[in-house]
């Protein structure tokens, strides 16, 4: 599966324009990783771009860990040949579904989901509406504001970063910087 086509499976199954600017921030933030880390820079933008294409149709409000999101779309997926190991990091990131995140793959999209989201909510509130003037220690600031964004999952941001070794503050200042240059396609910014 290409770009384009996860892409147009992406928008057949995601009407939310807000759903759709979340995944491509996930897949900004998977395309700074692998460079980072020398991976397929392709492959882990397709695992960010899909991560959650299932959601609206199928949200599991129940968090069953082999029904509805992620399973259901994982299962569409494989029938359209997606690679086992981009497969298991998607059913990886939603922790109710007790898969292991046993790949570098896997634990960068856990922990860039829920910190892109709550990235672009700490922009949205900014008299700039935007990521370049967003510090860590304003981030870091409101992740203690429980009021604030409260779908946001904090003990699965920490989480996150734990799982790749890095320091919260070192994190967030890595997602921050590849979000940055795609925030207009993320609504943020100067129009």
């Amino acid at each position: 599966m290409n770009r384009d086509e996860a892409l147009a499976l992406m928008h057949e199954y995601t009407p939310s324009d807000a759903l759709r600017k979340h995944m491509y921030a996930v897949e900004a933030a998977m395309r700074a990783y692998a460079r980072k880390q020398g991976e397929d820079e392709e492959s882990w933008g397709l695992v960010g771009l899909l991560h959650d294409f299932d959601y609206e149709r199928y949200p599991n409000p129940n968090r069953s860990s082999t029904e509805e999101h992620p399973s259901h779309g994982v299962g569409v997926l494989r029938e359209r040949g997606f690679p086992e190991p981009m497969a298991m990091a998607i059913l990886g990131h939603a922790a109710y579904t007790g898969v292991p995140r046993e790949t570098s793959m896997a634990r960068t999209l856990f922990a860039v989901d829920e910190l892109c989201g709550f990235l672009v909510a700490c922009a949205l509130v900014r008299p700039s509406r935007s990521l370049e003037d967003l510090e860590v220690s304003s981030v870091k600031k409101k992740l203690k504001d429980k009021a604030f964004a409260r779908g946001v999952n904090r003990e699965e941001v920490h989480q996150g970063a734990a799982e790749l070794g890095v320091p919260l503050d070192q994190h967030i200042q890595f997602v921050l910087e590849a979000l940055r240059p795609v925030e207009q396609i993320l609504g943020l910014g100067a129009a």
